[in-house]
């Protein structure tokens, strides 16, 4: 740390978080750096979320393990760098919650009335959670994405890569219903593609579904800070909890390295030991 030129606070807070982090070492029973996993550090920095730490003493203990585990591999004291590949410490900024399934219930349940706009509103919000769609992943579906009678949809993300993602029946169904019953009376120009229009027929923007999830949220007493990306994160925590390979979900979301998935997908461990004890045979 001296090397670095580091101020005398910052080593201190550095200090204190290595410090930490050995402790959670050995409340696993771990006593070597060598037998440290990309995993464990996750679980580290998740269970400092869990107890209330601030985004940035998340993300200063992250650059910290970061610095320390470059610094052994140079030494030549670990054979590899397992944090080389972990994102920026910024992702712990702009992480959102998750929403609990009875409080994604609720905003599925929002756009109430068999309006056009309730029905296409609901079948914004059930294909979001449903595919674990970023919002501009959303805004650019297209009517040939769909596929109803496989059950799934091919979306377009990040660097114009393709992903084909399932879609459950409460999902499709609700798109069906408002393709065949509200998008007609929308649609201003037969050319349009965009499987989601405004009244005035256009697509939307990203900025507008995110008004729209808010002021659905509020509207059924959810307090926490929802936005599009809160349901992706709902979709994807909530895969985990309930016994989904990270692999998978890797696939779902459309990340290119699965570090990317293990920081973003926040673990409900209270659900996970629920699974575990109903399906492993000596729980």
């Amino acid at each position: 740390m001296l090397e670095r030129g580091l101020s005398e606070n910052t080593r201190a807070a550095y200090g204190a978080d290595l410090a930490a982090f050995a402790a959670f070492l050995a409340g696993k029973g771990i006593h070597s750096l060598n037998d440290v996993t990309r995993d464990m550090i996750v679980d580290y920095l998740l269970a400092g979320r869990e107890t209330g730490l601030s985004v940035n003493t998340l993300s200063r203990r992250l650059v910290a393990l970061k610095v320390f585990f470059r610094f052994l591999h140079g030494e030549g004291m670990l054979a590899r760098d397992i944090t080389e590949a972990m994102d920026s410490p910024r992702l712990w900024r702009t992480l959102p919650g998750v929403l609990s399934p009875a409080q994604v219930e609720r905003l599925l349940l929002a756009p109430a009335g068999d309006t056009a706009q309730a029905l296409r509103d609901r079948a914004m919000i059930e294909t979001m959670y449903a595919a674990g769609l970023r919002v501009s992943e959303l805004a650019g579906l297209r009517l040939e994405d769909l596929h109803f009678d496989e059950g799934y949809l091919r979306c377009t993300g990040k660097g114009r890569k393709t992903r084909i993602v399932p879609v459950g029946s409460k999902a499709l169904d609700a798109l069906r219903r408002y393709i065949d019953e509200a998008r007609p009376a929308m649609l201003k120009d037969d050319s349009e593609r965009r499987v989601f229009i405004t009244r005035r027929g256009t697509g939307f923007s990203r900025q507008g579904l995110w008004k729209l999830i808010k002021q659905y949220a509020l509207l059924c007493g959810i307090d926490a800070a929802v936005s599009p990306h809160t349901l992706r994160h709902s979709f994807a925590s909530h895969l985990l909890a309930n016994g989904a390979p990270l692999r998978v979900i890797q696939e779902m979301l459309g990340h290119a390295d699965i570090s990317t998935t293990q920081i973003y997908t926040h673990v409900d461990r209270e659900r996970l030991q629920q699974v575990h004890a109903r399906y492993h045979p000596r729980a």
